[in-house]
């Protein structure tokens, strides 16, 4: 990074701090900052030192203090604080989290996860170049990082060696210092080039501010890959003016970078940004054809590095007990203490991996545990798909919940205690599922729990929720088994279904399509690619219809069918006047197109699993006309409706303000069902935090007893922790878009014998 470029408040080491370049700590450094015990320095700057701090449960982490003078400049303390926020937004499971920060003490600090491996830099210049099969999974963790910052509304602006540390089970992303929101331009120079010559995309390298966006860190990610691969960076070295100059106008120096991966860093370098591909994309072409696991990814002589790095941890003196001071501490920096409580980090086998460990017994001579203390932080976690098959939906999830937190710490500022967001992305992967539960589960401080996201997840995670009596508040999975154990099972005590289950769901489906007088055999196809979602909803539908008092023609087929065709046009020939599908998005687009090339006019209706913008863009016109029942409503929609009552008309419009003002943008769906949800739990403990220690015992129960009011409209659930009410909402598709029709009926509307 060049002297004129360098926001960061604490520059990172180019080459990853380990155990080797460990320092002992000075005289005037601290020996403890904010619960962490510091081991030594790791590096040190103009601005301040970065030390390896270990807990008081041996977890350990890399502290970042700035100096005194530093933090008394203009603008400083906003970008450490924006640093902090940075780091902090971004979740992916290869990018290094933050355990504990605080941008407003004397000396801000922040804390992330220690990594006791060698950063990619350091890996190359000492073992040489990277296999092929090691550059694509490195590249493709890194994507997949760089995804989650852009998912988080960020660009990393820094993406270089240096910044890139190496651990057994995958590369980890650091150093959000100078990452900065899309389209923001605020506390940095216009014409002031950021980040690391060589690794800067042309539009940084010339300082074109309006244009450095997403696409800048996929072009420093195709530098970072021709290094990995080669062993130099595709624009060479040398002086700083040369080498933005060659990145601008020059062609990359590819000789050297194996064959497969030639095309696909020659598009990441490409000079217009919008040329180059997304993460995402380049996730899914780096790893679609990497074989074997990732644990032996790294050569023999890196893996080894990181091995006797990790054994150097180990071998670090244990730590004394240190007590609290009951005086104020002195000047000197030595002794100075902190207390806050920071997240455990366990370096093992070279990965670091978050572990929520719970204090110490305690208890005392006669094994009485203490009397529990009240807290100053507690958490509200999120359980969420960010990453994987269902990633709008987390996202949204996600933004609604930090949005209710932050919006509790401003109104509640200064009272018993504030509260902090923990979030845990399970990728939608059952098979992992349980593992991203038990990182919140096993937090003392997180009292409950927003997820999650689909049912197969949330299913697999269920079991850690219910050990460690966490509630859990889903806005999103559907599945009856949440909370129906069936006659001999427990009775649910764990989860608050926001929504109506898939089984209800259906039955207001059908119900919706008595709304249409014209209705009197509709044909029901139940696909079997999520086979629980569609067997619930067709369940449902036949209830609503014999309801009705209509006889639909049914028809099941596999998830593997493709020949929609023939399929739809076999129900045509039966008499179907109305097509009801009980499947997934895709294929309801390859329904929606053989309808429309059938000539078929009736109306056609579908639920919750094909609701969303996917279904719009790959059915295009095959989606006019189409209806679709959600269990989410559009705030934008529902604030202009003039048939809300003022009150409720108000909570939606703040709500669409404060989101906006916070992401520069409209929500999308699930956000404000999950703020509202968020909400329903900070306005219980807001109430009673004053009534003794708050904890989650009991809280299930108190919180299914709530009668809440929120932006989205109203949530009260029944003794099995179910929805009361409707809660399923009527879309029509017009002109390419969603226009929201009111909520599905509560019985059917228009039946056979005439009933209305």
């Amino acid at each position: 990074m060049s002297p004129t470029s360098q926001p960061t408040p604490v520059p990172e080491p180019d080459s990853a701090p380990g155990p080797a370049a460990l320092q002992p700590l000075l005289p005037s450094d601290p020996s403890a900052l904010a619960g962490y015990r510091l081991l030594g320095r790791l590096g040190a700057g103009g601005m301040g030192v970065v030390y390896l701090g270990r807990t008081d449960t041996g977890a350990l982490a890399a502290v970042k203090v700035t100096h005194a003078d530093q933090a008394d400049q203009p603008d400083f303390r906003a970008r450490f604080r924006r640093e902090v926020e940075a780091a902090r937004r971004v979740v992916s499971p290869w990018a290094v989290p933050v355990t504990g920060a605080d941008p407003d003490a004397p000396e801000p600090w922040m804390a992330t996860a220690f990594v006791p491996g060698p950063s990619l830099g350091e890996a190359v210049r000492a073992h040489g170049p990277l296999p092929e099969r090691s550059v694509r999974i490195l590249g493709g963790a890194i994507a997949r990082a760089l995804a989650a910052v852009h998912a988080a509304g960020l660009v990393h602006r820094d993406v270089k060696p240096g910044n890139i540390l190496l651990a057994v089970d995958g590369p980890r992303l650091i150093d959000f210092g100078i990452a900065r929101a899309t389209g923001e331009t605020g506390l940095t120079s216009t014409d002031m080039v950021v980040g690391t010559p060589g690794f800067l995309a042309p539009e940084q390298a010339e300082a074109r501010a309006a244009e450095i966006g997403p696409a800048s860190d996929v072009f420093a990610l195709g530098c970072l890959l021709a290094f990995a691969a080669t062993g130099r960076p595709p624009f060479g070295t040398g002086a700083l003016d040369a080498l933005l100059y060659r990145t601008v106008h020059d062609e990359p120096d590819l000789a050297g970078l194996p064959e497969p991966l030639l095309d696909l860093v020659r598009q990441c370098l490409a000079k217009e940004p919008a040329a180059r591909p997304t993460a995402d994309e380049i996730a899914v072409r780096l790893t679609e054809d990497t074989p074997g696991a990732p644990a032996d990814w790294l050569p023999a002589p890196v893996v080894s590095t990181i091995a006797a790095r990790s054994a150097a941890m180990l071998a670090l003196p244990d730590i004394d007990a240190t007590e609290v001071p009951t005086a104020p501490p002195t000047k000197s920096r030595r002794g100075f203490l902190l207390l806050g409580a920071g997240a455990a980090v366990l370096a093992a086998g070279g990965g670091a991996y978050a572990l929520w460990n719970s204090r110490r017994d305690g208890s005392d001579a006669d094994g009485k545990p203490p009397a529990p203390k009240p807290r100053n932080t507690w958490a509200i976690g999120v359980l969420a798909d960010l990453s994987g098959p269902a990633q709008e939906i987390g996202r949204a999830q996600e933004r609604g919940a930090r949005l209710a937190v932050e919006r509790f710490n401003a109104v509640h500022k200064g009272k018993p205690f504030t509260l902090e967001l923990k979030v845990s992305d399970d990728r939608g992967d059952r098979g992992g599922a349980f593992a991203a539960a038990r990182r919140l589960t096993s937090d003392p401080s997180v009292i409950a729990v927003l997820g999650p996201t689909s049912d197969d997840t949330g299913i697999n995670a269920l079991p850690a929720f219910e050990e460690a009596g966490v509630p859990l508040l889903t806005t999103s999975a559907g599945y009856n088994l949440f909370t129906l154990r069936g006659e001999t099972g427990p009775p649910n005590t764990t989860v608050l279904r926001a929504i109506p289950s898939h089984f209800m769901a259906g039955t207001f489906l059908a119900w919706s399509t008595t709304l249409l007088p014209q209705v009197r055999r509709p044909g029901v196809l139940q696909e079997r690619t999520d086979d629980q979602y569609s067997w619930q909803y067709v369940s449902g539908a036949r209830f609503g219809f014999r309801q009705a008092g209509l006889e639909p023609h049914f028809r099941v087929v596999p998830g593997r069918a493709t020949d929609y065709r023939s399929i739809l046009g076999e129900m045509i020939d039966a008499g179907i006047d109305t097509y009801v599908h009980c499947g997934v998005r895709s294929t309801a687009v390859l329904a929606a197109r053989a309808l429309d090339e059938l000539g078929f006019t009736g109306p056609r209706f579908t639920g919750q699993h094909v609701f969303g913008s996917k279904f719009l863009k790959e059915a295009g016109s095959a989606a006019e006309g189409w209806f679709v029942c959600a269990p989410v409503i559009d705030p934008v929609q529902r604030a202009a409706d003039t048939k809300q009552k003022p009150a409720d008309r108000k909570a939606t419009q703040d709500f669409l303000d404060a989101y906006r003002r916070r992401y520069g943008a409209d929500p999308a769906f699930y956000t404000g069902e999950s703020f509202d949800v968020v909400n329903l739990v900070t306005s219980w403990l807001s109430s009673n935090a004053a009534k003794g220690p708050l904890t989650r015992k009991g809280l299930w129960e108190a919180l299914r007893k709530q009668k809440y009011s929120g932006a989205m409209g109203g949530y009260t659930f029944d003794k099995n922790g179910e929805l009361s009410g409707v809660g399923t909402f009527l879309y029509g598709v017009q002109k390419g878009a969603y226009k929201f029709l009111g909520a599905a009926p509560a019985e059917p509307a228009n039946t056979k014998s005439g009933k209305s």
